[in-house]
């Protein structure tokens, strides 16, 4: 098979929660301990640190496996979902795997998959496994995909947990109450093994203690921390807070890895260039000027009309797409009034068609035009918008996938 026809055969023949949503979602860790056994426990031939959270996760494995190439070492990032290429998920000091492997793994574990009836996520994490225990990499980030707890991804024991934030966001697998949520995710938290918190919630917070004491496992609270940040690669102003969780994460690396001031400074500053991050306030150009942001939930969009807020001096231009299963309304409700709106759909099973959107958002005084397209949606924007204006594209991974 070529490339094209193994990834085609991944993304169709089984379910994968990116394109189908619900259906996808396997809630046991059997399949993949099975085929973690089958592959001869690659899971447990490489150092790991596990990120999980509802937001920020892709972000801080991507300033930590940056912090640690500075350092000099080989960095497995094992991140989700990918925006183009279904590579960007399995990447080596930013490299990402080979189109090759992808092939021979596929072809060779063909019949295990289905033997297994493994899920698309957990054929990639056993890929992904694969990948970092023959390229012996010294670490490898391991972002969590959904939760924490039955994520297929938590059948490593990795030197360091680290948990970013828990909003509200997968309620239909994850629970209804922050609480439920943060229980979930703090499933990663395991016997003797430190964990980093990244925000307090008065809700999660006693969550992630019990579970820690419970566990035996020291807790540290990135929260606290009172430092000066270097200059960070990533614009966001929420990355500040991912910056710190990775500060503390780090902190309890360097009694296993040599991370001198500098790695941790230049790692923070060439996260892109060093893991090829996108879609995290990604300005796409200037006159008007014109940013993307993967968030698409309140907890995530929140943060990015705080900060619209802060640099818009003209008219907002919001160019919108969802996918059907988020809670459309309570993102509705914090978006800006005062925002013109392009709706659109990206090309996506799940997502929500451009006129239904365009409904939810006219019931909540939200005005905007309906377009065949993200890209035209992005292009009429552009064309309305005044030199000092600002065009944002977002609501979904999908969209912004369609523009960078």
């Amino acid at each position: 098979m070529t490339y094209e026809q193994v990834t085609e055969w991944l993304f169709s023949q089984l379910p994968v929660f990116q394109t189908q949503g619900k259906t996808a979602f396997n809630n046991k860790l059997e399949n993949v301990i099975a085929l973690d056994n089958y592959l001869d426990n690659p899971s447990k031939k490489f150092k790991s640190i596990h990120v999980a959270g509802t937001n920020g996760k892709g972000s801080t494995s991507s300033m930590l496996a940056s912090v640690l190439q500075e350092a000099g070492y080989k960095v497995g990032l094992y991140t989700s979902p990918h925006l183009k290429d279904f590579r960007e998920r399995i990447k080596i000091n930013g490299v990402p795997v080979s189109e090759q492997y992808v092939v021979d793994f596929v072809t060779q574990y063909k019949a295990a998959f289905k033997q297994y009836q493994l899920s698309f996520f957990e054929m990639t994490v056993g890929m992904a496994f694969d990948y970092f225990s023959t390229q012996k990499v010294d670490v490898a980030i391991i972002e969590v995909g959904m939760g924490g707890r039955l994520d297929a991804t938590n059948i490593i024991s990795p030197l360091v947990s680290v948990i970013t934030n828990i909003g509200l966001d997968h309620t239909q697998y994850l629970g209804t109450t922050l609480p439920l949520i943060a229980a979930e995710k703090g499933g990663i938290i395991k016997e003797n093994i430190p964990v980093v918190i990244g925000e307090y919630h008065s809700e999660t917070f006693p969550v992630f203690e019990q579970l820690a004491t419970s566990k035996n496992a020291d807790l540290h609270k990135a929260f606290n921390m009172e430092v000066e940040l270097p200059p960070i690669g990533l614009l966001g102003n929420y990355q500040i807070k991912n910056a710190k969780t990775v500060l503390k994460t780090v902190e309890l690396l360097q009694s296993q890895f040599v991370i001198s001031t500098q790695n941790i400074k230049n790692g923070l500053l060439n996260v892109v260039t060093n893991t090829g991050l996108q879609g995290r306030w990604q300005i796409i150009q200037n006159q008007p000027l014109a940013i993307c942001d993967t968030a698409h939930n309140t907890h995530g969009l929140t943060e990015v009309v705080l900060q619209l807020e802060k640099i818009n001096k003209g008219q907002l231009h919001f160019v919108i797409g969802m996918v059907k299963e988020k809670d459309i309304s309570a993102v509705i409700a914090i978006l800006p009034k005062n925002a013109i709106y392009y709706f659109c759909a990206p090309k996506n099973k799940r997502a929500c068609s451009a006129e239904e959107l365009q409904k939810l958002f006219h019931k909540k005084e939200r005005f905007g035009a309906v377009f065949n397209s993200v890209s035209e949606s992005y292009k009429n924007a552009l064309t309305a918008a005044n030199t000092n204006d600002t065009v944002f594209v977002g609501g979904s991974n999908f969209v912004v996938a369609e523009i960078v």
